[in-house]
């Protein structure tokens, strides 16, 4: 039952990060915002791969 808690939180923080991104970055141009938003999701995102220590699963990838 783990997962559907992680499945709702996802969604909330997925959100909140949309609403904060309209308010907060108002004058830059939305491409910009884009691609450090997406910058900023990558390194969390590895981060996670390290801390779950599933890192030697990327040499699983055929």
């Amino acid at each position: 039952m783990d997962w559907l808690l992680f499945a709702v939180l996802s969604a909330f923080f997925a959100g909140i990060t949309s609403i904060l991104a309209k308010l907060g970055i108002r004058g830059i141009d939305s491409t910009v915002v884009t691609a450090i938003r997406t910058i900023v999701v990558t390194l969390f995102a590895w981060l996670m791969v390290f801390v779950v220590g599933s890192f030697d699963g990327i040499y699983d990838i055929g």
